[in-house]
């Protein structure tokens, strides 16, 4: 009986003590973890935010009360709306950056995610890398600092509606005010004027069988819909900037991704 018991120490020795672990057990598990975290919300830390600056990307299409089919890549409102009120709450995070490369999506999503960035506390700073076309126009220029790429580009053109329409005239008149509430937020969160806006929407003949302006990346800043031509390390500059001027030291090294 008395030999027994070492052996029973020493198995629940084995078990309880994390030294033997199976190793780089840890290690798969956290690997684990964060390829989850990049499928589920496109980045590697949970929404649960701790550095000063946290960043928020929104690619592809904008998924809005429909769902896309599963080849579609998109960013879905109902994941960006918890991760900006989450970054308003939290006393630690002074600073959210948006990194834009979307072709635009649903018009009520979009201005839903606009409104939320316009409307935060903190300082914002947005980044167009790629495209920022239709409903993304209006995130990009929603932040109160906004940046694009030399490269990158902007589609700007009426909203328009896939499928079948009954009420023709009903339908139109919803889909002009829905319009102007897009030219509304876009003016009155850039230097762009109403006129300089309408008639980049509506010119033709610079997209191939459609109406529509595609701006590039100095275009954009010169007709005063974006601020600046930039990158990544221009809008954290930028950022701190702000955050600074907000009266709080800024941590370069903050950033979420």
């Amino acid at each position: 009986m008395e030999s027994n018991k070492p052996n029973e120490t020493s198995n629940y020795n084995e078990e309880q003590d994390p030294a033997g672990e199976e190793p780089g057990g840890q290690e798969n598990r956290q690997a684990a973890a964060a390829i989850g975290m990049v499928k589920e919300f496109g980045q590697t830390a949970a929404p649960a935010v701790e550095p000063e600056i946290y960043c928020i990307t929104i690619i592809g299409q904008i998924e809005g009360h429909i769902v896309m089919p599963p080849h579609n890549k998109t960013t879905k409102y109902e994941h960006i709306i918890p991760q900006l009120v989450a970054a308003e709450q939290s006393k630690a995070v002074k600073g959210v950056l948006i990194i834009l490369n979307t072709v635009g999506g649903d018009v009520e999503a979009g201005l839903a995610i606009a409104e939320m960035i316009a409307s935060l506390s903190k300082p914002t700073v947005t980044v167009v890398v790629g495209g920022g076309h239709s409903i993304g126009v209006p995130i990009a220029v929603s932040s109160s600092y906004s940046i694009i790429a030399e490269s990158a580009t902007m589609t700007i053109h009426p909203i328009r509606m896939n499928g079948l329409v009954i009420g023709v005239p009903q339908t139109f008149e919803y889909m002009e005010k829905m319009q102007e509430r897009v030219v509304r937020f876009v003016t009155s969160h850039s230097r762009i004027s109403v006129d300089c806006f309408k008639d980049l929407m509506f010119k033709t003949g610079e997209l191939n069988r459609d109406i529509g302006t595609a701006v590039g990346g100095s275009d954009a800043v010169k007709f005063g819909l974006m601020d600046e031509v930039g990158g990544i390390g221009t809008a954290m500059a930028k950022l701190n900037e702000l955050i600074s001027l907000r009266g709080v030291p800024a941590d370069t090294g903050g950033l979420t991704q």
